[in-house]
């Protein structure tokens, strides 16, 4: 097994590719510090169980591993490496079943205007920021606010705050013009 490894816009992110699936279409999960992974994922606590290793993000078909201001890239990514391969190579699943992000409820009348939004950020947005390491994930709309989630290596990033509100909102606000502002989301 050969797994690539890449940078990110973050510095303290890496971004590592198994050539396999890693969660699959079952979208994105981002672990911000070994105490969110509680047993949903054996991959993400091996990472975790790493010195050094500060936030593990689970994309479709890679890894981001964002270091602890004090880790080296030099002494760490071997250890990531490592880890990845042992869990890979031994066949266990990623996550546990059920392990996803919950979405705000939506109100009947902004049904169709989520349609929308979503459909934007699956097909102009998610594809590059999971080419960056990370994901935007739709948390909820409401009164013409859209709720996002900034994951993995955008959301450290230096630039993931202003990819947000000058490139994202200004997109959604042109094609969907309910869209009044987008707000970022923990």
């Amino acid at each position: 097994m050969f797994i690539e490894t890449e940078g990110t816009p973050n510095p303290a992110t890496l971004k590592f590719l198994p050539g396999q699936a890693v969660v699959g279409d079952a979208g994105t999960i981002d672990f911000i510090d070994a105490d969110a992974v509680a047993g949903r994922s054996v991959l993400a606590d091996a990472l975790f169980a790493l010195p050094g290793v500060a936030r593990v993000f689970l994309g479709n078909d890679f890894v981001s591993v964002t270091k602890a201001d004090s880790a080296d890239w030099e002494e760490l990514r071997p250890l990531v490496l490592s880890a990845l391969m042992d869990h890979f190579v031994a066949g266990l699943p990623v996550v546990a079943e059920g392990v996803a992000v919950h979405e705000d409820e939506i109100a009947p009348e902004d049904a169709e205007i989520v349609v929308q939004i979503k459909e934007l950020l699956d097909t102009r947005v998610r594809p590059a920021v999971a080419g960056d390491g990370g994901d935007i994930v739709f948390r909820g709309y409401r009164n013409g606010i859209v709720r996002l989630t900034m994951q993995g290596a955008c959301s450290g990033c230096p630039s993931s705050r202003a990819t947000l509100k000058h490139g994202v909102e200004n997109m959604l606000k042109h094609y969907v013009p309910e869209v009044v502002s987008v707000e970022q989301v923990d």
